[in-house]
Formats: C-alpha cells, structure tokens, sequence
C-alpha cells in the first residue's frame, strides 16, 4: 500500500503543473462606454478582470479602460468589430442606429424588467436571436451588468401634459428616443460625460441617466430639479460584454466559461451595489431640492400607444426585428400576467403598508 501510495504521488504532484502548461496566458484590454466616476457601472468592468484573473491564477488578464480613453464612448461596438481591441463594456442600445433590433437585448420602452429578460434570454430563446445578430458584427455578446428599473429624468421645467414634450430637448438612449421622437420631444444620445455641461448650458432642456446614485454623482440636482418616475422605457437595463470574434475563437474552452461566469457574478454584484445606493441617494437629492415627480397618467397612456404602433410598424419593415418581437412579446406578456398574481399583488400591500407604519 505505501509503495503504491509513493508511486502514485509524482502523479499527482504533477497534475497542477500540466494543467498550467495548457492554460495560456493571454492578455486582453476592454474599452468601456463608461467614465471611471461611475464606479458602479465601471466597476463592473474592473470586478469582472480581478475575477477572471483570479480564476485563471493570473493567466488570463483583462486591463479596463473607462470612456473616451481608447476610444469614444459610444464607438465601443465598432472598436471590438474591427479588432482595434479584444473586448467592451457597453450597451446594445446605443446602437440602434445600426440595427432597432440591439435594443431588445438591453432595454425597451414597457419591456420586462429585469427577471423576466434574463428569463427570456435563458429560457426563452433571447440568447440565441441575439447571438444571432451579433455575428453579423463580428462580435460574441455576453449579458453583462444590469441597473433595474431606472428612473424617469431631469428636467429644468415641469412636464404636465403632452404638450409640455413639444420641441422638449430631451438626451435619452436607445429605441426610446424614437418613442420620445413620436411624441414630439427632440431626442439626442450623448455620453454620460457630456450631459451635465449641455443641461448647465441649456442645449438640453432634460436628461435621463440611470438612477439617484449615479445621478447624484452626475451632479444633474444642480441644473434640473424635476426628477420623473418611472423610466418606462428601462424597466431594466441590461448591459453586454462584447468580444471581438477572433478573440473569442482564440480563448481555450475553459477560458470562455470562466469569462461566462465572470460576467454572471459582475451582474449580480452591479444590481446588489445599485440596490443597496440608490435608496440613501434619492434621499440626498431630496434634501438638496429634487423635486420628485410621477409621469402624468395622459403621456404614460400616450406613450404605450406609441410605443406598441413603433414596434409593429419596425417589425413590418425590420424582419430581425420582427422575428425578435413576436418571440420577446409573448414572453412579456406572459410574464406581466404572473407578475401580476405573486409579485405585483404582494408589493402593492406590502410596499404601502411599510410606509404607513
């Protein structure tokens, strides 16, 4: 028994070393459509690096770079296609201009909140349309991050009717500016850096971000005092890894369920960090004269019948899309009538009688 203890052992010392042998090292850079005062959202990038290379034994390094430091904040996408760099933390809303389709996988005007994506992405068949379309831009997209529900704006004047919306220069992302468009706003996508100067100067009249902790650090309290809830429009906001698809192809099979995985427990840490800050926050900038304010019922009803018209006459028009609305639609629609039984029916008691105390 001992000596075949002793012959086994070289065996099992050597294992480890093997395994190193086959684990390359492999450095990365990603570029994020963040700036580091963001330290939630960038955060996610730097947690996600210190827990790849903890999981590779250092072998597998990812150095994070914030917005505008490799390239602009909103060209994320088109850096990780052409190669210019491995990987980018962003949003697939920023790029609606090339394809409507991309703002599915990260937010759209009355979607499903932040369960009932991840639901349809995972079990629903959401994943897979949306690997489909990042192919096309030679990128693999790994769901990564999420905010909940965001809030609804700043604006420097009180919104009470839809006419109050009228020529209303308003900076806000994604599929929802086409919405905010048809309602008669003027909607632009500018990057978190450069909203705060153009509400100071007045070349925005509003500005939707995310939420109060980030809003606060932002500094939007200062030069816009309505704050609107909801954000209808991003009942969740759901953020995405993307890799260029060279890269991904070069990454050993390991490797790629290690960044996988990564980008699972970055989500689950952004979302506990934002849940545990914005409640202190909303409280500060109340104290520092936000005025809070829900959406008047009139535009929110205005906005769902728009919103619904938009997204049929896209799919008539946009077969991608059509094909990703019929599956994420029915998805939805399922999912509010459950919410509506359990989740929905427990918060309206709960949430009000804890307030009533």
């Amino acid at each position: 028994m001992l000596q075949g203890a002793v012959a086994a052992a070289p065996v099992a010392l050597a294992a480890p070393a093997l395994a190193q042998t086959q684990s390359p090292e492999i450095r990365w850079r990603l570029t994020s459509s963040f700036p580091k005062n963001l330290d939630i959202l960038f955060g996610g990038a730097e947690y996600l690096a210190r827990r790849v290379a903890e999981m590779t034994e250092n072998r597998f390094q990812i150095r994070s770079f914030a917005a505008g430091e490799i390239v602009p904040a909103l060209q994320v996408l088109d850096a990780v296609q052409n190669g210019t760099i491995e990987c980018g933390q962003t949003s697939s809303l920023y790029y609606v201009g090339k394809d409507p389709t991309l703002a599915a996988f990260a937010a759209i005007p009355f979607g499903m909140n932040m369960r009932q994506l991840t639901a349809w992405l995972r079990q629903g068949g959401g994943n897979e349309i949306a690997a489909e379309l990042y192919r096309d831009y030679n990128v693999v997209g790994i769901p990564f991050g999420d905010t909940g529900t965001q809030m609804g704006g700043w604006f420097r004047k009180e919104i009470r009717t839809l006419e109050d919306l009228k020529g209303l220069k308003f900076r806000i992302s994604g599929f929802a500016g086409h919405l905010f468009s048809r309602l008669g706003a003027a909607p632009t996508q500018i990057s978190a850096s450069d909203i705060y100067p153009a509400l100071e100067r007045g070349t925005i009249d509003a500005a939707e971000w995310i939420g109060p902790y980030d809003d606060e650090k932002l500094g939007f309290v200062r030069v816009a005092k309505f704050y609107y809830t909801p954000g209808f429009w991003d009942p969740c906001s759901r953020g995405v890894l993307m890799v260029n698809q060279a890269a991904w192809n070069s990454l050993p099979e390991h490797y790629r369920h290690i960044l996988e995985v990564a980008c699972g427990e970055a989500s689950m840490e952004m979302t506990s960090r934002y849940d545990e800050a914005n409640p202190q926050a909303l409280r500060r900038l109340l104290a520092n004269g936000a005025q809070l304010r829900n959406w008047p019922r009139e535009i929110m009803q205005a906005a769902w019948r728009s919103t619904h018209d938009l997204y049929e006459e896209t799919a008539a028009q946009n077969p991608r899309f059509r094909k990703m609305w019929t599956s994420y639609k029915a998805f939805r629609d399922e999912q509010f009538q459950w919410f509506r039984v359990a989740e929905n029916a427990y918060e309206n008691f709960a949430f009000v009688a804890a307030a009533q105390r």
